[in-house]
């Protein structure tokens, strides 16, 4: 029997320019806006570093209000070396969710959806291992950006 298998891979912490998103407006695909990365760190038992600043997601609200992610962004390991990382993911909050979060209020991550798969490509020998996975990562909206539990798919 074919099962689903994962294994915890890293934490990550993406800060993001709320404020400085660039709104594009209501295209074809939905309401689509620029949301600037600033810094981040991740951490997990194979790798740890930080998240460079200057990627972003290419952010589109669909009319039923599902958000559809598009992310580039860089990293640098603790010992130098530099990871590529793009990913796409849906995010959906129930609006009486997002009202609340608009307010400041923390909520449970259980209250809304929100995945990623992202992939990696590093021209490292040491994390070249990274280049050959499947992942898939579970989020949740911060005040300062995002955060990510991400999973290898063994």
């Amino acid at each position: 029997m074919l099962e689903l298998k994962s294994e915890f891979l890293v934490d990550t912490k993406v800060d993001v320019d709320w404020a400085g998103a660039i709104n594009v407006g209501v295209t074809p695909q939905g309401n689509r806006a620029i949301i600037y990365v600033t810094g981040g760190t991740f951490e997990g038992p194979k790798l740890k570093g930080v998240v460079l600043p200057g990627g972003g997601d290419w952010y589109t609200v669909r009319p039923d209000g599902t958000g559809i992610l598009d992310v580039r962004a860089l990293a640098r390991t603790d010992d130098d070396h530099i990871i590529y990382t793009y990913y796409r993911g849906i995010n959906y909050t129930p609006p009486e969710v997002r009202e609340r979060m608009n307010k400041g209020e923390n909520v449970d991550p259980s209250e809304n959806y929100f995945r990623i798969t992202p992939v990696f490509e590093t021209a490292s020998e040491k994390y070249s291992w990274l280049n050959r996975i499947v992942a898939v990562g579970v989020g949740q909206m911060t005040p300062a950006g995002v955060t990510y539990k991400i999973y290898t798919i063994l």
